[in-house]
């Protein structure tokens, strides 16, 4: 089976995400998709970051439903912090039966040679780089890398957070589920 990773914070996860994920299942780049919710990125402040356990329940929140979509807590549970290299070494290990493609915007692709053991992913996955406002896509490197023209919206993690911290809407911005476990937890309000 050929599965896409989405990997990132998610903090918290929003229509783009899901909109993205849709449009490579409907493209038929890969099969399913598993969201894996990075417990602290190692190039990303942590001090906004919602409790790892609270992410994961969100975004499983957020897919509710959808049986080609998967939430994955696998970086918990490995050392930290969380190296993308690490992670898919460590499931080629538990799922060598599947066929692993990573998905990321072009603004982390801008960024891969900050990754550690950057060389290993673009050399031995297929990448799906899909479109961010502001980051051309450029192939230097030589990856292996599939362009998706996907839908484009600028939703920012960060703005809805902001909203929220402003007690303002973010309705449209995150599934109405989502919102809901959002308020009655109290989080990103401060």
């Amino acid at each position: 089976m050929k599965i896409g990773l989405f990997f990132g914070s998610f903090n918290p996860i929003h229509h783009a995400h899901l909109i993205i994920a849709n449009h490579i299942l409907n493209q038929n780049l890969v099969d399913k998709i598993w969201f894996i919710v990075s417990p602290h990125n190692p190039l990303k402040e942590s001090k906004s970051l919602l409790n790892e356990n609270h992410r994961f329940y969100l975004v499983n929140l957020a897919i509710e439903g959808a049986s080609n979509m998967k939430a994955s807590d696998v970086e918990f549970h490995l050392p930290r912090p969380s190296f993308t290299s690490y992670t898919l070494h460590h499931l080629k290990e538990k799922h060598p039966d599947n066929q692993f493609v990573v998905i990321m915007g072009g603004d982390s692709f801008q960024n891969i040679k900050k990754w550690k053991n950057y060389n290993y992913i673009i050399n031995t996955y297929n990448v799906l780089i899909y479109n961010r406002p502001g980051f051309a896509i450029d192939n230097k490197l030589g990856a292996n890398l599939t362009i998706v023209d996907a839908p484009l919206l600028e939703l920012s993690a960060t703005a809805i957070r902001q909203l929220i911290k402003e007690k303002k809407s973010v309705r449209y911005m995150l599934p109405d589920n989502v919102i809901e476990e959002i308020e009655k937890g109290g989080y990103y309000r401060n």
